[in-house]
């Protein structure tokens, strides 16, 4: 039998936030399978540059999330295997992890697109580089719909309580209705909160959604904050594997891996229909509040009074799918918040959303997302599988 030595390995990873505290997990499971690891963690913000609690600390790796210059002095006077967790690529010739910014800001604008806003904002933090990242994502995905893109820079020392003037000055003056994508949950909270002091009506006027889906920050803003939620767990388990393997002596490449997040989470700071046409706002609302039933096209049809080619040409004009397309894209997403809310069986569920049986509903889902619905509700309950439910376009 193989006795494995204890690998002494530091988290420089911060604890005051719903993202890091997700990649923590992720290192965490990477450890139960894995138990040689013995780890080394404080309590601390991503600003901290104080190490001093590893004095004496004779280690054989490091996690961390390199988000200063401190930071990066310190892991390069450590002179040990190590990954980093950010995207800010100051240590540039470390391997690193890191959630896919580009998917981020492609589901936002989907996000928003489908629900008839033809206006983009996104407000950033330009002291972070994931920001950066995002706001230049979700330019390029705004431009390519034929749309400009609007943008708030944050002070560059972060969220100042100044900020919430500039950013209800900045919404009143945006075209609406608008969709504004905040750069992490924190700011969607801002954004929400300047609302009200601009006398702006969510999501009426301005549909929100952040980056994160913290719990706390999502239910404690009113309205409810949407939020498009990382895979943080594979992103923390892939970044444990990596330094198993760096310490095991194999020398990696530098560079980010991505990870695709998990799905949008949507509240009510998104929940809009911003459609010029009447009659297709009226069979999208009829076809959302009966997601939980099966409903057929000529059920819509006889609800707002016209042919199937009429009502399916205005959908494609107004939205680019058709009215079964929408159909089975609201069925879809009621069956994935069921996979990730409840632990009901597949059974259960198709009974719920009225399918005739599960076996159909499964196939349904797989055809639509990519992915069976035990492989979804596997990704989304936090195991590392890499699989996403799609959002489309």
């Amino acid at each position: 039998m193989v006795v494995m030595r204890t690998r002494h390995v530091a988290l420089l990873v911060e604890t005051s936030n719903a993202y890091a505290r997700g990649l923590l997990v992720g290192v965490k499971k990477y450890v139960e399978e894995h138990p040689h690891w013995s780890l080394y963690l404080a309590e601390h913000s991503r600003h901290e540059t104080d190490f001093s609690w590893l004095e004496g600390w004779h280690g054989d790796g490091v996690l961390a999330r390199i988000e200063n210059e401190g930071t990066a002095r310190f892991i390069r006077r450590l002179d040990l295997p190590t990954v980093d967790l950010s995207a800010a690529r100051l240590v540039p010739e470390l391997p690193g992890v890191e959630t896919d910014d580009g998917t981020i800001a492609r589901w936002a604008v989907g996000h928003f697109a489908e629900r008839g806003l033809r206006n983009f904002a996104f407000c950033g933090d330009e002291q972070f580089a994931w920001s950066v990242k995002r706001s230049e994502w979700f330019a390029g995905h705004v431009r390519r719909r034929g749309a400009t893109p609007h943008q708030f820079r944050m002070t560059s020392s972060g969220m100042r309580a100044a900020d919430r003037e500039r950013i209800a000055a900045w919404l009143a003056e945006l075209p609406k209705p608008v969709g504004v994508l905040a750069c992490y949950d924190i700011a969607g909270q801002e954004v929400l909160e300047a609302c009200k002091i601009a006398g702006l009506a969510v999501p009426d006027a301005v549909a929100v959604i952040g980056v994160d889906n913290d719990e706390l920050i999502g239910n404690l803003t009113t309205p409810p904050l949407s939020s498009i939620e990382p895979n943080t767990t594979a992103t923390g388990y892939m970044a444990a594997h990596l330094l198993d393997l760096m310490m095991q002596g194999q020398t990696l490449e530098p560079g980010l891996r991505l990870i695709e997040p998990t799905r949008i989470v949507a509240r009510q700071s998104s929940d809009i229909l911003a459609v010029d046409d009447p009659l297709v706002s009226a069979a999208l609302r009829f076809i959302r509040s009966r997601s939980d039933q099966n409903i057929a096209v000529s059920t819509v049809l006889r609800h707002v009074g016209l042919s199937r080619r009429a009502l399916d040409l205005r959908f494609a004009a107004t939205l680019g799918r058709t009215v079964h397309g929408e159909i089975i894209r609201v069925r879809m997403g009621h069956v994935a918040e069921l996979l990730s809310s409840t632990d009901w069986t597949l059974q259960q569920i198709a009974e719920r959303l009225d399918f005739s049986h599960s076996e159909y509903m499964s196939v349904a889902f797989k055809k639509y997302t990519g992915t069976s619905p035990g492989q979804y509700r596997r990704t989304v309950n936090g195991s590392v599988a890499r699989q996403s439910f799609r959002q489309q376009p």
